[in-house]
This record gives structure tokens, C-alpha cells and sequence, in this order.
């Protein structure tokens, strides 16, 4: 055994003289131990926030959507085509409006969506879920579970929608408006789509609004790569008509998340920093307390650096026990929560009822990295002081 290893071991050991350093490396050691495990679940927490929101707005947003320039510009022509050259995606044409679905004296704002049913399950897995033993026909609506509740309506109860298109009446022009009947409703799990958006059949729309049975104002794409695919399909796309991804709409709610994480991962750091002040506390406590038995050591032949990494390796070694510490509970505390149902969360509001967690490779590693880096740098300052005993003022005072 050399004497670094010697020492270390000697100093570890609890002081009856100073419990008070002992105690210093304790706190240290809970400390990063907290903000290791912190840190790890609330990484994963915000990772699984993130990718509900992004399965949720994939959905109801389309992975892909391609629009018209101009009127009249996306049609069969184009849907045939784009079937035809792209046999691995699914598209669904559609027909949308605003309007504001009334029942009674109440009022909602919205869209409604004109669709084929049959193409809109392979797009929309929501729908296809809430398709299932329902045959939605001529001027029949499948609602959002948001807007029924809303309205205070059920299944068969009729609905009412007033379109912006105004028609010629007896004293001028009223909005057009038509009667629906309540076949179906989808729950998305985010009650802000599932207030504003109804589906009803492709024809009954074009029908009210007046649009030739050949024309669409838009059509859905469901792809699984879609940013790849999207370079794709652009080159096939006649000048007048545009194509745009899911995320391009929402690109500003997305980097609010990525800044809220990046915030709370520094934010979250500083407890690990602020507990490596504990191991500096501990370690210049322990310089302080053994520089004679330091000095004794010097004149013996031990060398500056050997003292060195004595105490580098005491700093090191409370730093990665805290570290291991904070990994196993961290890991452990996202087990329970996965496992069992202990948090509940208000389905209106959050796009899931149970915590979604999901801890990246990236996370961990940055998160070990960052508290080993604070935990170095913590150790290095009192390594060096303790290095730098003046053996002959020492040894003359003691």
C-alpha cells in the first residue's frame, strides 16, 4: 500500500476530535446525491412531456400537409399522382371551414373537416380509434369529446354549424348554416383540438359549401419520416401547391420547451454546485486540521504532489459516491413512479393522465459529466493549498 492510498483510508475514517469535518463531507455527500437524483427525474420528465406533445400535435396536426397556392390547384390529378409515385404514404384529402357549432344558446368556435373516412383512418389514429363500429354519413359529424361536454350534447343529439359563406336571403344575407347529427366523438387527449375540430363526410361538405367534387382545399399525409419525406414530395409538387410539416406550425412551442429544459437543467446543476462548496469546507478543514501532520510528511520525503492527490482523491471520492448515490435513487424513483400509479394528472390539461418519463442516453451522460466536472473542480483548490504547506513555519510553530 502506498501512502497516498494509506491516507486517503486514514482520513475517511471519523475524526472523535472533529466530527464536524466528517460531518461537512456527509452533507457534501447528500447534497449531490439530491441533486443528482433531481435532476434525473426531472430530465426525464421533461423528455416525456416533450414527446407526448409531439405524438399529440403529430396527430392532429398530420405529419405532413399539402396546400393550395391557388384555387383549385390541389385535385384528383394531384392525388392520383402523388399515390401513384408514393406508394409507402398514406394521403387523405379534405375540405375544411371555420365555423361555430351552436346548441341552443350556447356557441363554440372551430372547424369543420370534410373528409373520406376511409383514406382519414390511415392518417389519423385518433379518428380510426373512434371510428370503430360507426359509419359516419351524409350530414353526420364525428365531434371532439371536449366540444360535446362543452355544449352539453350527446351521441344522436343534433348540432347545429353557422359557416362564414353568407347566402342571399328575404332581408339580405344570412350565414349559412346546417343541421348535423351527432354519429360519433374522438378523444385526442388534448381538449384544445378536440373543441375546435369535427369531421364530417367529404361530400356533405363540398355540397354546402359549393365546391366541385374534384377539388380539395388541402390533403393529409401521414408519413413516419416526415421531415425526409417532405424534401420529397416538395419535388414532386407542382408550383401551385406548397407542402408543410407538423412542426413548422408549431416551431415557437417547441423551443419555449427546449429553453424551459435547458433552464431547469442549469437551474437544477446549481444544487449539485452549491453542495460541492461543502466539499470544499470539508477538505480545507482537513488541511487545516492536519497541517502538521502534512508537514511532518514533507520532511519525511513525501512529495508535494503525493499530497496532492491525497486530498483530490477524498474530494473525488465523497463526489462519485454521491454521484452513484443520486444514479441509483434517480433510476429507482423513475421505476416506482412508472410502475405505479402514484401521481394522477387532469387528462384536460396534460395530454396524458399518467407521467410520462423517458431518460435520453444524452441526459444521463451530461448529467454524470456535469456533476463529476463540479466535483473535480471543487477538489482541486483545497488539493492544491494542502500541496503548498510551509514545512519549516509549520514544524517551528507546532
Amino acid at each position: 500500500m502506498n501512502i497516498v492510498t494509506y491516507l486517503v483510508k486514514r482520513f475517511l475514517r471519523f475524526d472523535n476530535e472533529q466530527p464536524f469535518i466528517f460531518l461537512s463531507a456527509l452533507l457534501a455527500f447528500l447534497g449531490i446525491t439530491l441533486g443528482v437524483m433531481v435532476l434525473i427525474i426531472a430530465m426525464a420528465l421533461m423528455n416525456g412531456f416533450d414527446n407526448e406533445f409531439k405524438k399529440k400535435l403529430t396527430v392532429m396536426n398530420y405529419p405532413l400537409t399539402i396546400i393550395p397556392k391557388f384555387y383549385g390547384s390541389v385535385n384528383d390529378d394531384l392525388l392520383l399522382n402523388l399515390e401513384d409515385k408514393f406508394p409507402n404514404l398514406s394521403f387523405s384529402p379534405y375540405v375544411t371551414s371555420p365555423v361555430m357549432a351552436r346548441s341552443g344558446r350556447r356557441l363554440e368556435g372551430g372547424y369543420l373537416f370534410g373528409v373520406n373516412f376511409d383514406d382519414e383512418r390511415k392518417v389519423n389514429s385518433v379518428l380510426n380509434t373512434a371510428l370503430k363500429g360507426i359509419q359516419i354519413g351524409r350530414f353526420e359529424v364525428l365531434a371532439g369529446k371536449s366540444l360535446t361536454q362543452e355544449l352539453n350534447i350527446f351521441k344522436g343529439s343534433k348540432l347545429t354549424y353557422i359557416f362564414t359563406q353568407m347566402e342571399p336571403g328575404a332581408l339580405g344575407v344570412t350565414p349559412r348554416m346546417k343541421r348535423f347529427k351527432i354519429k360519433g366523438v374522438f378523444d385526442s387527449g388534448l381538449s384544445a383540438y378536440d373543441k375546435a375540430y369535427s369531421y364530417t363526410t367529404l361530400e356533405s361538405l363540398q355540397r354546402i359549401l359549393h365546391i366541385p367534387a374534384n377539388q380539395y382545399d388541402g390533403i393529409h399525409v401521414f408519413s413516419l419520416n416526415p421531415q425526409e419525406d417532405l424534401k420529397k414530395i416538395k419535388e414532386n409538387l407542382p408550383m401551385s401547391v406548397s407542402i408543410k410539416g407538423w412542426w413548422q406550425d408549431n416551431v415557437n412551442f417547441f423551443a419555449a420547451l427546449k429553453l424551459e429544459k435547458t433552464s431547469l437543467f442549469i437551474v437544477l446543476m446549481l444544487i449539485i454546485l452549491i453542495a460541492s462548496i461543502n466539499i470544499i469546507s470539508s477538505l480545507l478543514m482537513t488541511v487545516m486540521n492536519r497541517r502538521s501532520e502534512i508537514a511532518l510528511l514533507l520532511s519525511l520525503g513525501a512529495s508535494a504532489k503525493e499530497i496532492k492527490k491525497v486530498f483530490l482523491y477524498l474530494g473525488i471520492i465523497v463526489g462519485i459516491a454521491g454521484i452513484l448515490a443520486g444514479v441509483f435513487l434517480g433510476l429507482s424513483g423513475l421505476w416506482i413512479l412508472s410502475s405505479f400509479d402514484i401521481v394522477s394528472l387532469p387528462k384536460d390539461v396534460y395530454p396524458t393522465s399518467t407521467l410520462p418519463l423517458d431518460l435520453s442516453m444524452f441526459d444521463f451522460f451530461m448529467i454524470v459529466v456535469g456533476a463529476f466536472f463540479i466535483v473535480l473542480i471543487s477538489s482541486f483548490y483545497p488539493a492544491k493549498k494542502a500541496s503548498e504547506v510551509d514545512v519549516l513555519t509549520v514544524l517551528r510553530n507546532e
